[in-house]
């Protein structure tokens, strides 16, 4: 079952954050992972909180998802989130295929 990493993202130093997205789309498809959205127009429908830089990545399952966030090789990119970006990140799983 496909599983999700939904972040939303602000970002903090355009030079940093552009070191960390090459980074971390290298060890997102090292992992099997890809992008369905990658920073797009966003439109806010409802709520109250403005639309920042929305990523969706889609990966093969939860636990290959979980094994590229505590790898060695994305620990690297984590390192230059710190001071690059603020984001909200989430983990999902999706719906099972039919």
């Amino acid at each position: 079952m496909p599983a999700y990493v939904i972040s939303e993202v602000e970002m903090r130093d355009p030079g940093g954050f552009e070191a960390y997205r090459a980074l971390a789309a290298k060890t997102i498809a090292q992992y099997g992972g890809r992008y369905l959205v990658r920073g797009g127009k966003a439109e806010l429908a409802e709520g109250n909180l403005p639309p920042k830089a929305v990523v969706i990545v889609e990966f093969p399952s939860m636990a290959r998802l979980k094994e590229w966030y505590a790898s060695p090789e994305y620990a690297e990119a984590l390192k230059l989130r710190q001071t690059a970006l603020e984001r909200r990140l989430l983990f999902v799983e999706g719906v099972p295929e039919a």
